[in-house]
């Protein structure tokens, strides 16, 4: 398939019910730890801005991702929708990791994002803030990749 008319559904414009499947999909994706899988569903030319790093492409957000994911061990992530409009989605997401050093955190963050006519992600500005918990605090206990169906979500868990 060529990459300029690949498609990643759902596609704009976006319904409640597309848009959460959407953010779901993505969740999976990002649990999965894959960095080139989770690439695909990003235009080549993908815009980012992850805290205070700027990515513009998908080679770098793979070189990205891989970094992340060799510090930010047992990653375990939940998002959840906040709103969405034609082709935008703003979500609202934590993760749960630990530095290999053992020390735990939960990351909170909000993200934005613009998709493309064939459902690919062409913006994606995130704002992230760690706060260091115990192990005894940590909330997301499902095994590595996709979190179960039957596990809370964030405002489930309060959070």
């Amino acid at each position: 398939m060529d990459i300029n008319t690949e498609k990643r559904y759902p596609i704009p414009p976006f319904t409640r019910d597309t848009a959460i499947q959407k953010v779901r999909m993505a969740e999976d994706g990002w649990n999965s730890r894959n960095p080139d899988k989770v690439s695909l569903v990003y235009t080549v030319d993908s815009k980012w801005r992850n805290r205070s790093e700027f990515i513009t492409s998908r080679n770098e957000i793979i070189q990205f991702l891989q970094r992340k994911w060799s510090k930010e061990l047992e990653y375990r992530l939940i998002k959840e929708l906040w709103a969405f409009s034609e082709n935008r989605i703003a979500v609202r997401f934590a993760y749960e990791w630990h530095d290999d050093s053992g020390n735990w955190y939960r990351s909170y963050g909000n993200e934005n994002w613009e998709f493309d006519e064939n459902g690919l992600m062409k913006f994606r500005y995130a704002s992230i803030n760690d706060l260091p918990i115990k192990e005894t605090e940590r909330k997301f206990h499902w095994p590595l990749g996709r979190r179960p169906d039957n596990h809370p979500g964030l405002s489930e868990l309060g959070l």
